[in-house]
């Protein structure tokens, strides 16, 4: 009887070796080289869509894409230090409404579509970034 308890408990610390970790959101999103190519995608698709390109109309989009490489490292887990105003800071005055937010955020849907992102980080990316919405919405 100890000699079995001995058997299984070895087994199951086998087991317990041999589960490769999980990836984190950062790794799952493609790293760096996936999350700059999202944010590419993104651009895109913003810049083809006439209900929303019009509020980027005067911002420095490569400094924009650069802010936003970074903000989504950073909530994803990764290495990176976002280093631009808060949400809402660089959304005052714009008066966003929810038609807009939610544009975005398809179009955000699409591109991580696009990249073959697994449906659970869109899904881990997607709440972590909802809680901006009261940031960004009627600034």
């Amino acid at each position: 009887m100890k000699s079995l308890l001995i058997l299984l408990s070895m087994a199951l610390l086998l087991v317990a070796c041999n589960q490769t970790p999980k990836p984190n959101l950062y790794q799952q999103l493609g790293e760096e080289a996936g999350i700059t190519a999202l944010t590419d995608h993104l651009l895109h698709q913003i810049e083809h869509d006439p209900l929303i390109v019009h509020h980027f109309r005067d911002t420095d989009i490569p400094r924009f894409r650069r802010l936003l490489i970074e903000q989504l490292c950073e909530l994803s887990g990764g290495p990176c230090v976002y280093s631009g105003a808060t949400m809402e800071e660089s959304h005052t005055g714009l008066n966003l409404n929810t038609r807009d937010f939610d544009r975005l955020v398809n179009h955000l849907i699409s591109a991580m579509q696009q990249q073959g992102i697994p449906y659970g980080a869109q899904n881990q990316l997607l709440a972590l970034l909802a809680p901006m919405y009261p940031e960004v919405i009627g600034r």
